[in-house]
């Protein structure tokens, strides 16, 4: 009876404590102020880029050339560009053109890094050094110029483009995976693991990820912020986002030749772009703060 009734009890017990670790780290990153201010403005970004056929007060893409370069009144709250379009209605609609391709990129860069960083840290050996190698030659491309290059070859598309970008991020996710990796893989739980004989994928899966999804978190805000500039820098640049389609870079580009007679056409996408990226920047550093403490205390299996 006695034996039968430990074995139930190490199952359960796990539980309750792994419930109350995340709570504590919830608690503790809720405390950070300016990670939650800007949890609450990605939020609301996010509904405006749903809502946005809701929101819009006009067509983003229809001109009006009688009302072209009109300064912000209460008609047009963000004023109009040089071809009498909206802004407020072009920059809600802008707002889904970069999450979208950020979420496109950083994407691209967690499905083909993750799996390499598991599988180089936990194998090693050559594995790893022919994986590292590869990453090395990845990561001495410029992302933008790799962009470029794709776009030249396969066609002007936004998909393609934060595609290559993504290939440029698949280092950052692979190195810093590999890393947590090698950390785990000597830990009593994972030699327990193979001790009775579970293969090398369940061990990945069930003990050693889960383990790195916290840290793995973290890398992806940040990398969404440097996906949302990549983004809004090819559209700048005119390979990104094809007009008449809204596009905060290409909105910015068209600000910057109208600086001198309607500077207000800065100011809209250029906060835009700087929010967001700050505000991923600040939810990552108070997921690390909370995620750190954990960790440090033994919390983390």
């Amino acid at each position: 009876m006695t034996g039968t009734a430990t074995p139930a009890a190490a199952r359960t017990t796990p539980e309750p404590a792994a419930q109350s670790h995340r709570v504590s780290t919830m608690r503790r990153f809720l405390s950070d102020r300016m990670a939650v201010a800007a949890v609450v403005y990605l939020v609301l970004l996010i509904l405006a880029a749903v809502f946005a056929p809701v929101l819009a007060p006009a067509d983003p893409i229809a001109q009006d050339l009688a009302k072209r370069l009109t300064p912000p009144d209460g008609t047009y709250l963000l004023g109009t560009d040089d071809l009498g379009r909206d802004q407020l209605s072009r920059l809600l609609y802008g707002a889904r053109v970069s999450l979208l391709a950020a979420l496109e990129a950083v994407a691209v860069g967690v499905v083909v890094g993750v799996p390499l960083g598991a599988l180089a840290g936990y194998v090693g050996g050559r594995v790893d050094t022919v994986i590292g190698r590869v990453m090395d030659s990845i990561m001495s491309i410029p992302g933008i110029m790799l962009a470029l290059t794709a776009v030249a070859v396969l066609g002007r598309d936004i998909t393609i483009a934060m595609m290559a970008i993504g290939v440029v991020l698949v280092p950052q996710f692979q190195r810093l995976v590999r890393a947590s990796t090698q950390a785990l893989r000597n830990e009593t739980f994972v030699e327990a693991s193979r001790t009775i004989g579970c293969s090398r994928s369940r061990i990945l899966l069930r003990h050693i990820l889960p383990n790195v999804l916290p840290v793995l978190v973290v890398q992806m805000s940040v990398m969404l912020g440097v996906a949302v500039t990549a983004e809004a820098s090819l559209s700048f640049l005119g390979v990104g986002v094809q007009p008449p389609a809204p596009s905060w870079g290409s909105m910015l580009n068209n600000a910057v030749a109208n600086t001198f007679t309607a500077p207000y056409l800065i100011y809209p996408p250029g906060l835009a772009i700087t929010l967001t990226v700050l505000a991923l920047a600040l939810v990552g550093d108070g997921l690390r703060k909370a995620t750190s403490i954990r960790r440090r205390s033994g919390e983390g299996r």
